[in-house]
């Protein structure tokens, strides 16, 4: 296992019913995630609504987190924005908090302000200088191309670009490509969306994978299995995920960690903000059957 390996999840962002940021909640999430037996913990993400949040709630969001998580596992802060400036700022704060790591998407604003490779990678270049291990985010809600070559340049370039998460369709594909023209400047290789194309992922060479907050203990098993080097293990435990990482992944998104929360007695409100519905009964309902035979420890961590 290498230092960026394992299964290092998202922390949704807990509110009460009436919108406000439940602080209180969001120390009960991250120590739920760290009895979880999670290797490390991202906040701020897109799972984690971090469109839906302010500046302000941010920056408290960020020190609550890493504050209160005090080292027990490595903390991962997305700080991705269109404004360079912005980007580097709140790499700062995270940095000057004891941040891990700063996991951000290339620049995008909407569907047609969409940064350059050459621009891309002079972001990046300039989060680089602040001087914090950066994850880079390949990821279909940002609409812009990072292709493989852009990728390793990037890695062999800027020194703080080690780990990657990469989400686009085919994921192994570029997994596997990227290890091979990166070499060793490809430090952290992740795979993201909740872990569906885990398996694959790892046969490519993924090392380890960022999940929701749903059942990381439950999908923790197929990574130490393969890296094991025990391939029915591994696959067996996949099986075992797989139906309810698809409908979480299909049905639910974002939503799926928090119905489980609110079930396990971790957070009080499933609340997600406008425009975001809630969850359907019956999805939040199928979700709840599909992933009570596992015993998770999410659905009896606060009973």
């Amino acid at each position: 296992m290498t230092a960026y390996s394992g299964i290092w999840p998202v922390a949704p962002t807990p509110f009460h019913d009436d919108g406000s940021v439940d602080h209180d909640g969001m120390t009960r999430v991250l120590d739920c995630m760290i009895d979880q037996g999670v290797d490390g913990i991202c906040v701020l993400a897109n799972f984690s609504e971090q469109f839906l949040i302010s500046d302000e709630e941010r920056e408290r969001l960020t020190r609550l987190s890493v504050e209160h998580i005090a080292g027990r596992v490595p903390v991962i802060v997305t700080i991705s924005h269109f404004a360079t400036q912005i980007a580097v700022e709140r790499a700062r704060f995270a940095k000057s908090l004891g941040a891990d790591v700063v996991m951000m998407m290339p620049p995008y604003h909407g569907a047609l302000l969409k940064g350059t490779a050459e621009q891309t990678f002079a972001q990046f270049q300039a989060v680089g200088e602040v001087g914090i291990p950066i994850m880079i985010q390949d990821a279909p809600l940002s609409g812009v191309d990072l292709p493989v070559p852009l990728l390793v340049r990037m890695a062999r370039e800027i020194e703080m670009v080690k780990l990657f998460k990469i989400e686009c369709p085919q994921t192994a594909a570029k997994l596997r490509a990227l290890i091979a023209e990166g070499g060793d400047a490809i430090e952290g290789p992740f795979d993201g969306e909740e872990a569906i194309t885990l398996l694959a992922d790892l046969e490519a060479g993924a090392t380890g994978s960022m999940t929701s907050a749903l059942i990381p203990d439950q999908i923790k098993p197929v990574l130490t299995h393969f890296a094991a080097g025990d391939l029915a293990q591994a696959e067996a435990a996949y099986a075992r995920v797989l139906p309810a990482i698809n409908h979480e992944n299909r049905q639910c998104g974002f939503r799926a960690a928090k119905a489980a929360m609110v079930e396990g007695g971790v957070i009080t409100s499933d609340f997600c903000r406008h425009p975001i519905p809630p969850l359907h009964p019956d999805t939040r309902a199928a979700l709840l059957r599909l992933i009570r035979p596992l015993d998770p420890v999410v659905l009896r961590w606060g009973r």
